[in-house]
C-alpha cells in the first residue's frame, strides 16, 4: 500500500512539473528577471522619474489601472519585448514575457 502512495504521489508531482511554465515565460529567464538591467526600475526607461512614467503625468498612456480607476503604477517594455508592471513607487510588480 505504501508503494502504490509512492507511486502515485510521484506521478503527480511529475506531472504538475511537467506543467510548470516554459523557459520563455520563467522568472529565472534573465529576460524576464528583475535584475536585468532592461526591466530595473534603475534604468531611468523605467524609473518612476522619469515623467513618462509619473502618476503626476495626466498625459501619461503606460498607467496602470485598478477596477476603480485609480492608478497603481505603470507599465514599460523593455528592448527585449518584456512589458513590465511597475507601482507608483517604481516597484515591479509584475511582468508579461516577451511573444517573440
Amino acid at each position: 500500500m505504501k508503494l502504490n502512495l509512492i507511486f502515485v504521489l510521484l506521478i503527480c508531482s511529475t506531472s504538475a512539473f511537467a506543467q510548470a511554465n516554459s523557459w520563455d515565460t520563467s522568472p529565472n529567464n534573465f529576460n524576464n528577471s528583475p535584475n536585468n538591467f532592461n526591466n530595473s526600475s534603475n534604468n531611468f526607461n523605467n524609473s518612476p522619474n522619469n515623467w513618462q512614467n509619473s502618476p503626476n503625468n495626466y498625459n501619461s498612456t503606460n498607467g496602470v489601472y485598478d477596477n476603480s480607476g485609480n492608478r497603481i503604477g505603470y507599465q514599460t517594455q523593455s528592448p527585449t519585448g518584456v512589458t513590465n508592471i511597475y507601482d507608483n513607487s517604481g516597484n515591479r510588480i509584475g511582468y508579461q514575457p516577451s511573444s517573440k
